[in-house]
């Protein structure tokens, strides 16, 4: 084999990815479960927090693997018999049996992928859990925030690790199929089935394991918290091991299959749009030769060792020492870690890209004809520049609207002063209002990048987005991982300052959260109207796509509903299985023992049934996650096959724009309230009235009592309306956009090979 300078870039960022994931692993793995071996302080510990640790942590690990089994299972039935649908029909649209068959093993290799990358997440995580609790009660702060992040580095770099090497891997033996130059269109064609196969296990990752982390968290909160009065993560509770079971399936396993879909799909179109012929030019970039042609994996390969070299600083150069310092240096591994890619992604332009080349593009000349593109190594600079700038921002604004240190969610706040519907209006209102700004931003860079190199530019700018993507995942699994931390420091009976720092390392853990969310959709966005561009030069639309068209219009109205109809379809599902969840809770509740006692009035005969609650949202979530999932990945097929590809036009162009919107305004919304909640219970308002405690202290606060109460129920009944809002439908909206636009690429020459591209209906 061949190697070239983009392969030297590419194979040893990744190898040195996979050591990095595996030296943070081994650190971790020093933390012991072995209670002999413990060395806690015993001002931190509770009765017998040293034994209780590892079954708890057992527990959770059983719960996890439970899950996974099931839902890997029906995604393996599901990705084989649809490659089958994916050799037929690309066979029969490309007259090549051999371009069918490539391209289903594309889909293959990135759903399994996709499967190994959430494995590996969801292990470590459930691994890396209960050593934080540990490490939070023997060393602090430093410690605690050490091992968290650990964990969460290990799920970045191996993931992003894999998923390159794994691409480079298929591209590489694709090409000893397609060896010329002139043949690399089709080369890439075929390998878009790797973003599709990973996309697909996203979409059952995200829906499934949103449902089921909100079943278990919804339910535990109305029967535990509004009904019984329990506390978080209260060990009487039968649902709380599932509701940490949930943490990590939904926000683990799920986001990590989520990003790592935007990853394979944004390489995916660009790398078709480069390889795309331009009629009567010699100086594109499939002539200029591999190098050029892989400068988008080699993107993502040098983010890799970027956030390596970043993850230190915040591990050894300047830890966390102090609760103070957990945000902040969460927040400078993200600012840091996009200036650092800047000048890496204009060496990488510089060294790969040819000084001028040309691109196949839409963009339209007075003439109402195809124009010319011409494309530098510093106009592709300036597009990736675009999509890594505007995350940060999206990010930053999406903390705004979110953390209750800004104004919108301390207004929040003092609205549960007037009971839950207003706080549930103001919620709806701040959601809808923090669309505002990060609209704008993508537009701006859209526009930027669209006007510098067209398409390829739009491609570009959401890989400069996801540059960072190993920091991204890495502070993304921090917030779980210390969550889980938190929950088995209440059920280990742990000392209340252990909670209180496992909690510390949660609330900084949240608000990184929010800003994954809104980096999230800002991506999903870039990378779904790259798809789109790569299937309209894919379709050889010279004329640019007129939404006027009956056709095209209609669709795109239709399009604007689905991400609506599946808003709805994954929120029933999550109040259907909390239902479930509730009724099972309460049954167990009201269980008498032998005494007359029951599990609330201090029962020594009974104990919390987890295992069932465990089973009722593992069967519910599988259960609920398959019509969402149909819903997405057969209304392109459909509207291509029946009606051709203006209504695949119309469709995408209304799916991408509503889904947007709605995933920000949900994700937002619930955010807010997730973080009004805790600045009630957590006291840190100036407002007596919004400082909720159990047991007031002075004259004020027992004055206060009744309608800091009253404040606080607002706020959690607000906060279990908007956990599917930020945890199940928002967030898989992006792969709605995402998904769709990538199955209209894959089955673009089978909707262009029915009636001419009129589909069985042909609608002129």
């Amino acid at each position: 084999m061949h190697f070239g300078l983009v392969d030297e870039i590419i194979v040893p960022s990744c190898i040195i990815g996979l050591l990095a994931a595996l030296v943070q692993f081994l650190i971790i793995k020093k933390i012991s479960l072995d209670p002999e071996k413990q060395e806690l302080s015993t001002s931190l510990t509770g009765e017998v927090p040293e034994k209780l640790v590892p079954e708890i942590y057992a527990k959770i690990m059983d719960g996890a693997i439970q899950f996974l089994k099931v839902e890997y299972a029906i995604c393996c039935l599901f990705c084989l018999a649809f490659s089958l649908v994916i050799y037929f029909l690309v066979s029969w649209g490309t007259h090549s049996s051999t371009q069918g068959a490539l391209t289903a093993g594309a889909f293959l290799t990135g759903a399994f992928t996709s499967m190994l990358c959430g494995f590996l997440g969801m292990m470590i995580a459930t691994y890396s859990n209960a050593r934080t609790t540990l490490a939070c009660a023997k060393k602090g702060y430093t410690e605690g925030f050490n091992t968290a992040f650990r964990g969460g580095s290990v799920m970045g770099y191996a993931l992003c690790s894999l998923g390159v090497f794994v691409l480079w891997l298929l591209l590489t033996f694709y090409r000893t199929v397609y060896p010329e130059a002139d043949d690399w269109e089709i080369l890439f064609d075929c390998a878009a089935g790797y973003g599709l196969g990973g996309s697909t296990v996203a979409m059952f990752g995200r829906v499934g394991g949103g449902i089921y982390t909100k079943a278990a968290d919804v339910g535990a909160d109305l029967c535990g918290k509004v009904v019984a009065g329990l506390d978080e993560d209260d060990p009487n509770n039968p649902a709380t091991i599932a509701d940490n079971v949930g943490d990590n399936v939904g926000d683990i396993a799920g986001m990590g299959a989520d990003l790592f879909g935007s990853f394979a799909e944004s390489t995916c179109a660009a790398l078709v749009i480069a390889a795309a012929a331009v009629e009567g030019s010699k100086h594109t970039l499939s002539a200029a030769g591999w190098d050029a042609m892989l400068f988008p994996v080699a993107i993502s390969a040098a983010g890799i060792v970027i956030c390596i070299l970043c993850g230190f600083v915040a591990t050894n150069v300047a830890p966390v020492k102090v609760e103070a310092d957990i945000e902040r240096v969460l927040k400078v591994q993200m600012v840091l870690t996009a200036l650092l890619m800047l000048p890496v992604i204009y060496y990488l332009a510089v060294l790969l890209l040819p000084a001028h080349f040309r691109l196949e593009g839409v963009r339209l000349n007075e003439d109402g004809i195809q124009a010319e593109i011409h494309g530098t190594p510093f106009k592709a600079f300036i597009c990736a520049t675009m999509g890594c700038v505007g995350g940060l921002i999206i990010g930053l604004v999406t903390e705004y609207f979110t953390s209750h240190s800004f104004i919108p969610t301390r207004e929040l706040a003092s609205a549960c002063k007037f009971g839950t519907a207003v706080n549930i209006i103001q919620g709806l209102a701040l959601g809808y209002k923090s669309c505002i700004i990060p609209v704008f931003v993508l537009s701006s860079a859209i526009f930027v990048s669209f006007q510098l190199c067209d398409l390829y530019g739009i491609a570009l700018a959401a890989l400069g987005m996801l540059a960072t993507l190993s920091c991204g995942l890495t502070i993304d699994g921090f917030g779980p991982i210390s969550d889980n931390a938190g929950g088995i420091a209440e059920m280990a009976l742990f000392n209340p300052e252990v909670r209180r720092r496992t909690d510390a390392l949660d609330a900084a853990g949240n608000t990184t959260a929010a800003i994954g969310k809104g980096f999230a959709i800002g991506s999903a966005a870039l990378v779904s109207l790259a798809l789109y561009g790569a299937f309209v030069i894919r379709l050889r639309v010279k004329t640019g796509v007129n939404i006027l068209e009956p056709t095209t219009f209609a669709f795109l109205i239709i399009g604007c509903m689905i991400p609506y109809w599946f808003a709805a379809l994954t929120m029933k599902s999550v109040g259907k299985a909390a239902g479930e969840m509730v009724a099972e809770v309460q049954r167990q509740f009201s269980k008498v023992d032998s005494k007359g006692k029951t599990l609330l009035t201090g029962s020594t005969e009974l104990k919390p049934d987890s295992k069932t609650c465990i089973q009722i949202s593992t069967q519910a979530s599988i259960r609920e996650m398959v019509a969402p999932a149909c819903l997405v990945i057969l209304s392109p097929l459909a509207a291509g096959t029946f009606f051709g590809v203006q209504a695949v036009f119309g469709l995408l162009t209304g799916s991408l724009g509503s889904s947007v919107q709605l995933a920000i305004s949900m994700s937002n919304s619930g955010g807010a309230w997730d973080n009004c909640k805790k600045y009630i219970k957590n006291g840190f308002s100036e407002d007596v009235e919004l400082r909720y405690t159990k047991n007031p202290q002075t004259e004020e606060e027992k004055k206060a009592a009744p309608k800091a109460r009253e404040a606080h129920d607002a706020a959690v009944q607000g906060d279990t309306v908007g956990d599917p809002f930020k945890d199940t439908s928002g967030p898989a909206l992006n792969i709605v956009m995402k998904l769709q636009a990538i199955v209209s690429l894959v089955f673009a020459a089978y909707f262009a090979a029915i009636n001419h591209g009129h589909g069985l209906i042909q609608v002129q």
